[in-house]
């Protein structure tokens, strides 16, 4: 079974690759909603983001305001590279969990969706990393349409995030998002019988 990561800057349409595969029936394990699983309250995690991004953080009732921690911890790399440090050793463990669970069913390949897998400890798990990319400016439009922000909100966000040519570096394959959804999943397409072939051989 191969492990193949889908990864890309925010706003490339990474998420649109992930769902054609799941519709497919592949097994996609989403590295965003893990992320999400482990700021739950009780999660170990908690502790650790309040001491380094502060009490504000949570709300009354101790759940995480997204928004808050989204805004200081993108706001240089230093501060995105603290969240990382703090989140991806959990999210790690349980996209292993998810990893073995397809690879004890079966599973000819399985995807793991997520933005910060190149340079980060995931990648030593990977058999193939498929980057999606987008223009600069059409990453900032969807960002804006998507998360409701400023243009300065959204190129400070990518500011922060992995410089795209370190990703086309480490990709496998390239998909180019700069048309519309059919021609993206014309090209994963391509990818994925690339990879199913791979694995006959």
């Amino acid at each position: 079974m191969k492990t193949v990561a889908i990864t890309g800057r925010s706003g490339c349409g990474k998420s649109t690759v992930a769902a054609y595969y799941r519709g497919l029936g592949f097994p996609v394990l989403d590295g965003d909603a893990v992320a999400r699983d482990i700021t739950q309250p009780g999660s170990p995690c908690l502790p650790a983001l309040v001491q380094a991004f502060g009490s504000d953080i949570l709300d009354e009732r101790g759940i995480l305001r997204r928004s808050v921690l989204a805004q200081r911890a993108f706001h240089t790399k230093q501060t995105a590279q603290c969240l990382t440090d703090i989140t991806h050793p959990e999210i790690v463990r349980r996209l292993l969990e998810g990893v073995q669970k397809a690879r004890i069913a079966g599973a000819k390949l399985v995807f793991v969706d997520g933005a910060v897998i190149v340079g980060a400890r995931f990648q030593a798990y990977c058999d193939a990393i498929v980057v999606v990319r987008a223009p600069q400016h059409v990453l900032e439009q969807r960002i804006m349409q998507r998360d409701g922000v400023s243009l300065d909100a959204a190129r400070s966000r990518l500011a922060t995030q992995t410089p795209q040519a370190v990703l086309d570096a480490a990709a496998t394959f390239i998909l180019e998002n700069n048309s519309d959804a059919q021609a993206l999943e014309a090209q994963a397409h391509s990818v994925l019988q690339r990879l199913l072939e791979e694995g006959t051989k």
